[in-house]
């Protein structure tokens, strides 16, 4: 059976290809923290990209598909690819944080990163820059989980609310979603700039 004929085998590829392409580079390399290190990408990417997705695409066309009267609407969107791209980036969130979190604490900064490096003379730097990106992913984990899915749950009718209560919930999705997608932008930056160089 084709690997590629499923989303289950393509991941399930995807990663045994990394693995063994990474033991045939370094197998020595290769330990918890670049474990760590990786699972954390994997797991940012995917939730970026969803987050970006719903900001860049799906939000846009559910509007225009809503404006448009003769259209067929976004109720294949809504009903189909919505509650699966939601379940993909609420549990990528988590992944995200909980790696993120296991690759701090196995180097010894996570006390550091979440004081953002303060508690030192001089300042950490590495810690100061990778704690903001770490506090800024804690507020979009705590949007992700507290204020988007709940809402989006009212919104697609898999709880039960009035019209009234779909129409708040519609609102409160969308601003914790932009304000995700915003802080998304100096989230990435401080990730990349802890360990890549300052770009300021």
């Amino acid at each position: 059976m084709n690997p590629l004929h499923s989303v289950r085998g393509a991941i399930t590829t995807g990663f045994v290809a990394a693995i063994v392409l990474s033991l045939l580079i370094s197998p020595a390399a290769f330990g918890e923290l670049s474990l760590a290190r990786w699972l954390h990408i994997v797991a940012g990417i995917t939730w970026i990209g969803l987050l970006y997705y719903f900001n860049l695409v799906q939000i846009p066309a559910l509007a225009a598909a809503a404006a448009d009267k003769g259209g067929p609407g976004g109720a294949g969107i809504a009903r189909y690819v919505a509650p699966r791209a939601l379940l993909w980036f609420r549990w990528a969130a988590l992944a995200t944080w909980f790696t993120g979190a296991w690759y701090l604490a196995r180097s010894g900064n996570f006390q550091g990163a979440f004081t953002l490096g303060l508690g030192n003379d001089p300042i950490n730097y590495y810690q100061l820059i990778i704690g903001i990106g770490a506090w800024l992913g804690t507020i979009m984990l705590f949007n992700v989980w507290a204020l988007i899915w709940p809402n989006q749950k009212k919104v697609l009718g898999l709880v039960a609310a009035s019209d009234e209560e779909k129409a708040r919930a519609r609102k409160a999705a969308l601003l914790a979603s932009r304000t995700n997608f915003v802080l998304s932008v100096p989230m990435l930056l401080c990730m990349g700039s802890a360990t890549h160089g300052l770009p300021f």
